[in-house]
């Protein structure tokens, strides 16, 4: 729903959600907006001009599955479709919001140290005190935070493994990202491609070295290779098989399998997530041998 303020509609968000005869836990949920801005309070001041946008509803996440867990950090299993943190459809579903009361402690002491597309599945590790957050930052400046995803392409690369190491900025719509666009600043992403399918989609085992917004996502696409149901860099949003059947693409196909950190005495913290069924079936699908799962996770990317 979205309303755009006029004269006698009201002084007060409160005044605009009445007349709207919105969904009184809208404002709760994180699904106001004022503007670019998420509203807070009903008692908000407006101005005629000002636009109110309110999403719907969005089905109650599942609750996360925790990984791993020490004295300050835990690793979750992100689902595809969950976004990490709070965005336009609302801030309850959200990873952060459900870890919280899955753990049973305040939202504001959790902090993701890297965060997944909504479309994307996989590991995420969250901190749970000031000091992890800095270690992890730390981590990341010196090359210690390591990520490794696993995708599934639209064409196999060339070469099938190297570097990726083009530039990132925004792109002209601010939600995305291109390579060499406004601010670009370095990239790196090492990858390798240890399965092909007969109809060319191949899959990919990618470890970014940086960490910049869709980098993986830029750099495949860039490369000719985008990934299968990421439409917005250029990946199918369906696939046609041999046999005339079909595949709708419902998630992009990325997974981060692996993520590795260093835990509070600063020995290597290794937690892994399975395949899900989804890009499993996918691969299958596309008459992917089931070997290149097991490579995917050990295959040297680059320069491993």
């Amino acid at each position: 729903m979205r309303w755009v303020l006029r004269e006698g509609d009201g002084a007060t968000l409160g005044d605009v959600l009445a007349r709207a005869s919105a969904d009184p836990l809208a404002l709760e949920d994180g699904r106001v907006f004022v503007g670019r801005k998420r509203a807070r309070s009903r008692g908000e001041a407006l101005r005629p001009g000002d636009v109110v946008e309110i999403a719907p509803p969005v089905l109650s996440a599942a609750a996360p599955i925790v990984l791993a867990r020490t004295n300050d950090l835990v690793a979750v299993e992100k689902a595809a479709g969950v976004p990490t943190i709070g965005d336009h459809t609302g801030a309850s579903h959200a990873l952060v919001a459900t870890v919280a009361r899955v753990l049973g402690i305040d939202e504001a002491r959790i902090h993701p140290t890297s965060r997944l597309d909504r479309e994307v599945s996989g590991v995420v590790v969250l901190a749970l005190s000031g000091d992890a957050i800095r270690r992890l930052a730390r981590a990341r400046a010196a090359g210690t935070y390591e990520r490794r995803y696993v995708a599934i392409a639209a064409h196999a690369p060339v070469p099938p493994s190297g570097v990726w190491s083009q530039p990132i900025g925004r792109a002209r719509d601010p939600r995305l990202r291109a390579v060499g666009g406004r601010d670009a600043v370095e990239s790196q992403t090492r990858y390798a491609t240890p399965g092909v399918a007969p109809a060319g989609q191949a899959m990919l085992s990618v470890a970014p070295v940086t960490g910049r917004t869709h980098q993986i996502r830029v750099h495949a696409a860039h490369a000719g290779a985008p990934l299968l149901g990421d439409r917005s860099y250029g990946g199918p949003a369906r696939v046609t098989l041999p046999s005339g059947r079909v595949l709708d693409l419902g998630r992009i196909a990325l997974h981060a399998a692996r993520v590795v950190v260093p835990d509070s005495r600063g020995a290597p913290w290794s937690v892994q997530s399975a395949i899900p069924a989804d890009l499993r079936d996918l691969w299958a699908a596309l008459g992917g041998g089931g070997a290149a799962w097991d490579l995917c996770a050990s295959c040297p990317t680059g320069k491993d």
